[in-house]
């Protein structure tokens, strides 16, 4: 018995090392060095302050800015969630009946409302929103902002990520970034 179990000791440790302690420094090392803003957060940083990062989603209430997708976690990073309802449960029918008539009041139309402006992302922490989610918001926007539509049209077109190498996923609004710009352009920065 004690002749298998020297090995088994000696493995276990040796396993230990490698992938608990030798390969996670490796990783980040690397990723220090090749990616440094992303292994940091990808943190956006104005006057010194962080004001958020680009891969994690912020509630936006004010009506001068554009407004996230709803979050099941309260955009709360420790709490990456979504909702723990099923599709078929009629709380969900009625949360986005709510969010629906939310933004309908806001916007003063009745308009069709992009689907990611009323239900929440896996996570509840996507940043970004869809180029139609933009445009539904843009004449709200374009009006507590005091500026022409086509003024801040031009500031979603600069936010908007195009598919990831050109072909993965779709194009994207982040919501940070284009709030930023736009507070940045009026105030002369």
């Amino acid at each position: 018995m004690l002749s298998q179990l020297r090995p088994a000791v000696v493995i276990f440790l040796a396993l230990t090392l490698v992938t608990g302690v030798a390969y996670p420094l490796l990783i980040t090392g690397v990723s220090q060095v090749a990616f440094s803003r992303q292994a940091q957060g990808s943190l956006i940083e104005r006057d010194g302050h962080v004001v958020g990062s680009e891969l994690i989603g912020q509630a936006f209430t004010g009506s001068k800015y554009f407004w996230s997708r709803p979050s099941a976690a309260g955009y709360n990073g420790a709490a990456s969630t979504g909702s723990n309802l099923g599709p078929t449960n009629p709380a969900q029918l009625d949360a986005v009946k709510q969010r629906i008539a939310d933004l309908r009041a806001a916007h003063g139309d009745e308009k069709p409302v992009p689907i990611d402006l009323v239900t929440a992302s896996a996570s509840g922490l996507d940043p970004h929103i869809t180029p139609a989610a933009a445009e539904y918001q843009l004449e709200r926007v374009a009006r507590e902002r005091g500026m022409t539509p086509d003024a801040v049209r031009q500031a979603v077109v600069d936010a908007t990520e195009g598919r990831t190498f050109g072909l993965l996923g779709e194009p994207s609004v982040n919501v940070l970034r284009l709030n930023l710009a736009l507070d940045a352009a009026q105030s002369g920065e």
